[in-house]
């Protein structure tokens, strides 16, 4: 395979859904330009996000109806109000509170917004025309439809609406082809416009978008209804196995995800046509695509259907190097971060080591104490993306902030053996200096890559944090109460630029 390193350079994670607004949610609006300007006057050359797609149970975009859709949530509906779909009176009552996402109200509210604007939208105008023919979303409109219809989980669709039966199918597209099928299109087409224009807006200022592809779909998804027999399922479609990890670092019992797992037998059987498509539409939205558990492209955990937790598994074989391989055939250099975090072995890095993804070392996991630990500065090779720590983690303030005296005098004490490793000099008095510091650390590491969360840069604590696996509810709800000014800039111009990252 080609290997090719990044440009080395600093990053910033910060989901859309996480961006200012007065409706409840970031979206594709003027606050994300004014993001992407913070940005280049940072000297940034990296905005990370998470999946964008349009989420389902639990609102985590890593459980989506639908691995290539856009959220509707993050349609601006400032800019359907200049196409004329949304009047000054709809607007103001789609505003809600400030402070963190509000999912259920927003649920509520945002789809009758949505609704209004569709019934003013001219569904036979030549470009959505041509959007609606090219099939992309066929699946996702009829499952959306169906939902609409029939409520619950495809489980609960006519059987033959269930087992996707051709001809019942296509009389179901022709008899809501109007009121529900073109309304979903719609919302794809709407959020596709305003991507392309805002990726045109970022990549203009010479930053590079990161996207994240989910290893797994929902059990409830256009995917699995669409394509059962890329899925380890029964005759009556459900999982046979289930997907999650073992105990680890995040959770003692494991973390379930209950996703049905790939057949990856199946997928190889035609090169692996559905997997490259997908990673086809990834590169359509970003720059770059982290890979994320990217071990279960070598082996995954597969838990047996009906289980409680994931402390009972078995390790299964992944389609490996072929599945990379076949992708950079058909589409040329893969541009890819492999997130390798949690229970690693000799194949998984093999296979990293193969492909020449970078793997991803995390700051907040480096000073255990263990002089051989991988995440320690003096251990990070450059072909690497350094963090202080991902959407999953506390964030540094929070992360100090929560040590006893004891466990905050050596965890100083190691840090700032790392700074000095890095020729970095950073005063450490207070915990929120030792926050600063872990950010400044991650900086000078010797990754070719460095990315801080939003949360991070800003000094938050952790009612900023964006997930705790494990934990079914309160997650994905952060959002900025600004876009960061000229003081934050600033600093982080300089931080950039003393850390060569220019």
């Amino acid at each position: 395979m080609l290997k090719r390193r990044f440009e080395r350079g600093a990053g910033i994670l910060c989901h859309i859904s996480s961006l200012p607004n007065k409706y409840g949610i970031g979206s594709l609006g003027k606050e994300a330009y004014e993001f992407a300007d913070f940005l280049e006057k940072s000297k940034i050359k990296y905005w990370q996000i998470l999946p964008l797609v349009q989420t389902g149970y639990g609102d985590s975009p890593y459980q989506s109806v639908c691995c290539n859709s856009g959220n509707p949530y993050f349609i601006d509906l400032e800019q359907l109000r200049d196409e004329g779909l949304l009047d000054d009176e709809e607007l103001e009552e789609a505003e809600m509170p400030a402070g963190k996402v509000n999912y259920g109200a927003l649920y509520n509210m945002r789809y009758r917004t949505l609704r209004r604007a569709y019934a003013r939208f001219n569904i036979n105008d030549p470009e959505f025309v041509a959007f609606v023919d090219s099939g992309l979303f066929d699946d996702y409109a009829l499952f959306m439809s169906l939902k609409s219809v029939y409520g619950g989980t495809f489980h609960d669709f006519p059987t033959a609406y269930k087992f996707k039966e051709k001809p019942v199918i296509d009389e179901f597209r022709k008899n809501m082809y109007k009121k529900e099928y073109c309304f979903w299109q719609f919302l794809q087409y709407e959020f596709s416009v305003q991507w392309k224009k805002l990726r045109e807006y970022v990549n203009g200022k010479g930053i590079k978008l990161i996207g994240d592809i989910p290893l797994y779909m929902a059990a409830d998804s256009a995917d699995v209804w669409a394509r059962p027999d890329m899925f380890m399922l029964d005759e009556d479609l459900n999982p046979v196995m289930m997907a999650g990890v073992p105990p680890d670092y995040f959770s003692a019992t494991g973390q379930l995800w209950g996703n049905p797992l790939y057949d990856w037998k199946a997928a190889a059987k035609d090169g692996y046509s559905w997997w490259i498509e997908r990673i086809r539409r990834s590169y359509e939205l970003y720059d770059i695509v982290r890979m994320d558990h990217f071990r279960g492209f070598d082996r995954f955990y597969a838990v047996p259907a009906g289980a409680t937790t994931a402390e009972t598994g078995e390790w299964m074989d992944g389609p490996g190097i072929k599945l990379f391989e076949a992708a950079e055939r058909a589409l040329g250099h893969l541009n890819v971060i492999a997130e390798d975090l949690g229970v690693i072995d000799e194949g998984v890095v093999r296979l990293r080591t193969h492909t020449g993804f970078p793997g991803m070392k995390i700051m907040l996991f480096a000073f255990d104490g263990n002089a051989e630990n991988e995440y320690l500065p003096r251990h990070i090779k450059p072909n690497s993306v350094t963090y202080t720590g991902t959407h999953d983690n506390d964030t540094a303030f929070g992360f100090v902030g929560g040590m006893t005296e004891e466990q905050f005098a050596s965890f100083i004490k190691l840090l700032r053996s790392s700074l000095r490793y890095e020729k970095v000099s950073f005063p450490i008095v207070s915990r929120k200096d030792a926050a600063h510091a872990l950010v400044m650390c991650a900086l000078g590491s010797k990754s070719d890559m460095c990315i801080i969360p939003v949360q991070d840069i800003l000094g938050l604590d952790n009612s900023a944090r964006m997930n705790v696996p494990s934990v079914s509810s309160g997650n994905w709800q952060f959002r900025l109460e600004e876009i960061p000014g000229r003081k934050v800039a600033a600093w982080l111009r300089k931080a950039v630029k003393d850390n060569g990252r220019l």
